[in-house]
C-alpha cells in the first residue's frame, strides 16, 4: 500500500491544529476538457492543461485539481481511454513540482491510473457512493480523498429535497461509513456541500452561511461557488463577470470555517484569504 496522501493529511492536520486561524488552502482547477461550463476548451490541450496548472501554482495554489469529465448539467460522460488520454499526461508533468495534485474523477480506473502517475488526491463529485470500487482504489493508495455531496449528476433531475444542511449530513454520514469500511483514514477525509449540484439558489446560499453545521462530523470542509450558476442567478451576471460574487461567496465560507475553497482565479484569492483568516481571529478573540 503507497501513502500519497500523507501530504494532503499533512496539510489538512496543520491548518486544523494550528492556534491561530490559518487562510483557507487554495485548489486551483484545471479543467483538461472541451465542454467545462467555465472554461471547457480553454486546457483541452495537454501543454496548455499543463501551463495553466504550473501557472496557478506560481499564483498560489496548495492544490491542482485536474478534471478530464465535465459535471456542467447536462454534461455527456466519456470513456475511460479518453479521460486517461486528457489528464495522465498533465498530471505526470505537475506531480512533485510543489503543489498537491488532485484527479477530479468518478472512475476507479482514471484513480487508479492518476494515483500511480503521482496525484495524491481522489476528488469523487459522487462522494464514494457512486462506483463502490473508488474507495478502495483510494484506500490502496493511502489516498487524500474530497467527497461531494451530490444528488445528480450528468442531467438527472433529483436534486435536494428539504433542508440542505440535513440532507449534507445525513449523506456525508452514509459516505464516512463506506469510507470506513474501505479502510480510507479520516484524516485523509474533506467533505464538500457541492454548491451548484441538485440545489436550488436558496439552499446554496443556505450551506454557505450555515457551513458550520457540517463541523459537527469533525473533518474539513471545502467550498467551491467559483462562476457557479446559482451566483449568476442571483445577481444576473454572466459567466464571466462572476469573479466579485465568487469572492464575497468564498468570504462567507472562509468566515464560516471553510479549509479549502476550490478556485479558477487563485491570484485573485490569495490576499482575500489572509483577509478572512486576519477576521476569523478577531472574531475568536472577541467570543467570551
Amino acid at each position: 500500500m503507497s501513502d500519497c496522501g500523507a501530504g494532503f493529511a499533512r496539510h489538512l492536520a496543520d491548518w486544523s491544529a494550528s492556534a491561530e486561524p490559518r487562510p483557507a488552502l487554495l485548489m486551483g482547477i484545471v479543467n483538461a476538457t472541451p465542454d467545462s461550463f467555465s472554461d471547457g476548451g480553454l486546457f483541452a490541450e495537454t501543454g496548455d492543461a499543463i501551463a495553466q496548472g504550473r501557472r496557478l501554482a506560481a499564483e498560489g495554489a496548495a492544490i491542482i485539481d485536474i478534471g478530464g469529465e465535465s459535471t456542467r448539467p447536462g454534461g455527456e460522460p466519456v470513456s475511460e481511454s479518453e479521460e486517461k488520454r486528457r489528464v495522465l499526461p498533465v498530471i505526470a508533468a505537475l506531480a512533485g513540482s510543489g503543489p498537491l495534485v488532485s484527479i477530479d474523477t468518478v472512475k476507479p480506473a482514471v484513480a487508479e491510473a492518476a494515483l500511480a502517475a503521482g496525484a495524491h488526491i481522489v476528488n469523487d463529485v459522487r462522494g464514494l457512493q457512486g462506483d463502490p470500487a473508488l474507495a478502495r482504489v483510494a484506500a490502496e493508495h493511502g489516498a487524500g480523498v474530497v467527497t461531494m455531496h451530490n444528488p445528480a449528476l450528468f442531467g438527472s433531475s433529483s436534486g435536494t429535497e428539504g433542508d440542505a444542511v440535513a440532507a449534507c449530513l445525513a449523506y456525508f454520514r452514509r459516505t464516512l461509513a463506506i469510507a470506513d469500511r474501505a479502510g480510507i483514514a479520516r484524516d485523509r477525509i474533506v467533505l464538500d456541500p457541492g454548491l451548484g449540484f441538485g440545489k436550488t439558489l436558496e439552499q446554496n446560499l443556505a450551506l454557505i452561511a450555515r457551513l458550520g453545521e457540517l463541523a459537527v462530523l469533525g473533518l474539513p470542509l471545502l467550498v467551491g461557488a467559483s462562476r457557479k450558476s446559482f451566483l449568476g442567478k442571483l445577481l444576473d451576471r454572466p459567466l464571466q463577470e462572476r469573479l466579485e460574487a465568487t469572492l464575497a461567496a468564498h468570504m462567507a465560507a472562509a468566515l464560516n470555517g471553510a479549509a479549502i475553497l476550490r478556485v479558477h482565479d487563485v491570484v485573485e484569492h490569495v490576499d482575500f484569504v489572509r483577509v478572512a483568516a486576519a477576521l476569523r481571529a478577531v472574531t475568536a478573540e472577541a467570543r467570551p
